[in-house]
């Protein structure tokens, strides 16, 4: 069952996704956090949601988080929570990020960008397993399991002193790779019939594409990965093949670019 849930969220044949779901499948039978890295765009919440929902916390919530788009001065209050009067607006009780998550998974996205200020933090919440709420003196014990993911060279970070590797090596007990488009270009026909499916009767759309569009889609570099390719699908489901111009200004672009 585990198999049949992950490969409904990872789409394709190639071997790098063959492998990818093998160790989803792998780490969904434990409860250590996992850190995901890969391109923006590759697909990182989605191998994030397939590890939960092949998990024994599948029945649980999954919440997820960018790191990135958390101003700094919210971070704690976000992922923490607060009690009224904790600051100025703060006029009821709110509950943070781990615990509307309790029982399930937390997916930090972006966790490269987490304040260093803050990771001190993070890290004593993951040791200890318990949150304190801003404005508050009480544990809370919290049962979550966490998956962080990131785009950045995070060794590099740590190299820098910007991410501290005590944090690193809490969150990567398990560390997973995704593979950009370009180098699994056999997945895209069925990427793209994931997607017709996915978004086809919003747009009113039943067609299938030409094996001459699947082929220059295969061409294609695809820089912003399956996010990109989503998008496409959904600007072809109604413009057809105009949606194309699209792609050849942008490899068009590509090429001016490495010339220079």
């Amino acid at each position: 069952m585990a198999v049949d849930v992950i490969a409904q969220r990872i789409v394709g044949i190639s071997p790098r996704i063959r492998t990818l779901r093998q160790q989803v499948a792998q780490v969904a039978t434990s409860d250590h956090p996992v850190l995901i890295l890969g391109e923006s765009g590759s697909g990182k919440e989605v191998v994030a949601r397939a590890i939960h929902a092949a998990s024994a916390r599948h029945a649980a919530p999954f919440v997820g988080q960018s790191c990135l788009a958390i101003p700094e001065t919210l971070i704690e209050s976000e992922l923490f929570g607060y009690e009224p009067g904790a600051f100025t607006d703060a006029r009821e009780r709110r509950i943070g990020l781990f615990e509307q998550a309790e029982g399930g998974t937390l997916f930090l996205d972006e966790i490269g960008d987490i304040p260093l200020a803050f990771q001190k933090r993070l890290l004593r919440v993951l040791q200890e397993r318990e949150v304190r709420r801003l404005g508050s003196v009480v544990a809370i014990a919290i049962n979550v399991r966490i998956i962080a993911a990131t785009n950045a060279p995070i060794e590099q970070a740590v190299a820098q002193g910007t991410f501290r590797s005590d944090l690193l090596y809490r969150l990567n007990t398990f560390e997973i790779r995704v593979p950009p488009l370009r180098q699994r270009a056999e997945d895209v026909p069925l990427l793209v019939e994931h997607f017709i499916a996915k978004h086809g009767r919003a747009y009113g759309f039943a067609g299938k594409p030409s094996a001459a569009l699947l082929k220059r889609l295969q061409e294609y570099p695809w820089p912003g990965n399956v996010r990109e390719l989503e998008n496409f699908v959904v600007r072809w489901m109604t413009l057809g093949d105009e949606a194309l111009d699209v792609l050849d200004k942008k490899l068009a672009l590509s090429f001016d670019t490495t010339s220079n």
